[in-house]
């Protein structure tokens, strides 16, 4: 009986020990998991401290998200910050929380939607008349893949995210070029390498995901034409990819997707603030001047894929969009 009772210890003894074996071995793997998350979202900050006193800068979409940080920061540096977005109501509420971050009243909201045209040139036509300075435009509204139409009847990712900023940024050149030196950044992701655009279907509108890169990929050859059309002239022209951020933008999906990607971006997205640095970058750096046309993530210059940086394509789309903006 007593070899029965020290094998059962025995047992015991070995099936406690490979227990907190266990247990040291989860303590290990969650500590080794929390801290490749945290390596995965490590970014730059923007350490570039200019002031921006009696500039003004026009931010799309600066009603939230990565416009509306960004607005905190230029309106922090001194700028007179337009938050240009379409629902008056959301506008108010975030110029009202830009003040009080930014400790600067000189912030104001002006109506634009960018997925009408007519509203563009009533949002330029408006800027123009009251506002004296242009010094820095932030292309940063941005609709994800959906499939819906824009009300001149475009794909509401190329509408919105291309067509839309390219007639305003064409429309308020001449007051960027009185102002110049100035800037026009524009946000795009790095998922435009996963489509390339066909200009026999620019409105292409089937599948979400590839709808948007091919926008964003728009995006990518609109910077680099500013950049040419406008050389010498006084303005520079950036192409940001913020990175993946926790932004709003799931409010166009469905609850369960919307709760299923709230667990992703937590884990694996970084904070709105930090996706904001690259955009307050090219906004204020010298060091990105010396950089037009280029293609900027993580506050630092990046390379684009081949197709992405062919000029012709570029210089095409431009006379493509130019043609559409008309006709609508």
């Amino acid at each position: 009986s007593s070899w029965i009772i020290s094998a059962f210890s025995t047992a015991s003894r070995t099936a406690m020990e490979e227990e907190e074996g266990h247990k040291k071995m989860k303590i290990i793997a969650s500590l080794v998991a929390f801290f490749i998350l945290k390596w995965m979202k490590k970014r730059r900050y923007c350490t570039d401290l200019k002031r921006l006193d009696g500039k003004t800068v026009v931010i799309t979409g600066g009603n939230s998200g990565i416009g509306k940080e960004s607005a905190v920061a230029l309106a922090a540096r001194g700028a007179r910050v337009v938050v240009a977005c379409r629902d008056p109501d959301k506008a108010e509420e975030a110029v009202r929380e830009i003040k009080v971050r930014s400790r600067s009243l000189n912030v104001l909201h002006m109506e634009l939607d960018l997925a009408n045209l007519r509203s563009v040139r009533g949002f330029c036509k408006n800027f123009l008349q009251r506002e004296k300075r242009l010094d820095i435009l932030i292309n940063n509204a941005a609709m994800p893949g959906v499939l819906d139409w824009t009300d001149d009847s475009f794909s509401m990712c190329f509408g919105v995210n291309h067509l839309g900023h390219f007639l305003l940024t064409n429309l308020l050149l001449p007051r960027l070029k009185e102002c110049a030196p100035s800037r026009v950044v524009t946000l795009t992701c790095s998922t435009y390498k996963y489509q390339k655009l066909n200009f026999q279907d620019l409105n292409y509108n089937l599948l979400p995901f590839f709808t948007y890169c091919r926008s964003k990929l728009a995006n990518v050859y609109f910077s680099q034409e500013v950049a040419r059309v406008t050389e010498g002239k006084g303005v520079t022209s950036y192409a940001v990819h913020p990175g993946l951020v926790q932004s709003g933008w799931t409010c166009h999906y469905s609850v369960l997707f919307r709760m299923l990607m709230q667990v992703i971006m937590w884990m694996f997205f970084v904070p709105c603030e930090v996706g904001a640095q690259t955009v307050i970058y090219c906004a204020v750096s010298q060091e990105a001047a010396k950089h037009n046309g280029g293609y900027f993530v993580d506050c630092r210059p990046a390379a684009l894929r081949p197709f992405a940086r062919d000029a012709a394509v570029a210089k095409k789309l431009w006379e493509v969009s130019e043609r559409l903006v008309k006709e609508a």
